[in-house]
């Protein structure tokens, strides 16, 4: 692999509380919504980066692998108030180098954005697919196994409140072609989501995405997801279907997960210890009770840092049960095997 070297990645970034009267600012993590970053006063680029390192046993197999799944780094910063700018690279996606956010976003008025370049779809969540957010080592069926999460165009999002409740909408056109892909094509991409609540506390959300393939298979994506976060526990659920309109199939995905995180006397090397569960069902007939395949996910982090869900030691247990083989799992032998895993997540 040829030697690379870049900086880049992933805004934290404080925004303007859209609670009324005197709430206090709130913190977004959500690490694709570049275009709500707009907010910072200061100039000064922001680096961050993450690692995820692990070892993984496969039970079925009795095969085993050590890998870096992730190793991403990234810059983010402001020309002036209403300009700002996302870089994010992937030095390390088992073994793949891949440029992810290109983007620059620009703030018209109040609670209004506009990002143009390569940015993350506004379809799936950041605690589910990006690596420094998730509560378990592997992705959510719904986060693995339907789409790409980014794409080159256009998004616009527009902030407001509707009686101290914040409200988010967001809508973008795109090539459809997912990542470092500038296809021509007729038939662009369209995706839109409405938000209620914040990332603290109660949140809901619907959202679409048109995606009709330039020759080839025609797709359709509907969802919803609710969550609830705490300061030291959180729940989410999340159904998403996606439509073949080319061939008349469905494929369906659901999970629900939660963590608590349990603050430990202070010690030498751990601060934290979250335990985490997640089930997750995959089908082409889901929504009419058929499960293709379905997940438990047994997780048990012990934090590295003062905050929870922040750098740690991961322990997983994945349990599969299978009914029919979804197409994705014929990638090697160990994909819908269950799973004992070790994995070291560092963020800074």
């Amino acid at each position: 692999m040829r030697f690379l070297s870049l900086a880049a990645i992933f805004f934290i970034c404080s925004i303007q509380s859209l609670y009324s009267g005197n709430r206090d600012q709130e913190r977004i993590n959500d690490s694709l919504k570049p275009i709500s970053a707009i907010a910072c006063n200061s100039r000064i680029p922001k680096l961050d980066a993450s690692i995820k390192t692990k070892y993984e046993y496969a039970t079925k197999t009795k095969m085993s692998r050590f890998s870096v799944r992730n190793s991403r780094m990234g810059i983010s910063g402001y020309i002036s108030d209403p300009v700002s700018y996302r870089v994010q690279v992937e030095l390390s996606s088992e073994g793949k180098f891949e440029v992810l956010d290109l983007n620059g976003t620009i703030k018209l008025f109040k609670g209004f954005c506009v990002t143009l370049g390569q940015t993350g779809l506004p379809i799936f969540n950041s605690y589910i697919i990006t690596p420094s957010q998730m509560l378990f080592a592997n992705r959510a069926f719904v986060g693995k196994y339907f789409t790409g999460t980014r794409d080159i165009g256009v998004m616009a999002s527009y902030k407001t409140s509707f009686k101290s409740i914040p409200v988010e909408l967001e809508f973008g056109m795109f090539n459809g072609s997912s990542i470092n892909n500038p296809v021509w094509t007729n038939r662009p991409s369209y995706v839109g989501r409405l938000q209620l609540g914040s990332m603290n506390g109660l949140r809901a959300t619907v959202k679409f995405y048109e995606n009709p393939h330039q020759g080839s298979d025609d797709y359709k994506f509907r969802g919803a997801d609710l969550r609830y976060s705490a300061k030291n526990y959180k729940i989410e659920a999340e159904f998403m279907d996606r439509y073949n309109v080319t061939q008349n199939i469905h494929r369906s995905a659901f999970y629900l997960q939660g963590a608590y995180s349990l603050y430990l006397s202070k010690g030498d090397i751990f601060n934290n210890i979250t335990p985490a569960l997640r089930w997750d069902l995959i089908g082409e007939d889901l929504h009419f009770n058929k499960i293709d395949a379905g997940r438990f996910t047994f997780g048990l982090g012990l934090g590295l840092s003062n905050k929870p869900y922040g750098s740690l030691i991961r322990f997983d247990y994945e349990y599969y049960l299978v009914e029919r083989p979804i197409a994705e799992f014929n990638k090697y032998d160990e994909m819908d095997s269950n799973k004992f895993t070790i994995e070291l997540l560092v963020i800074f």
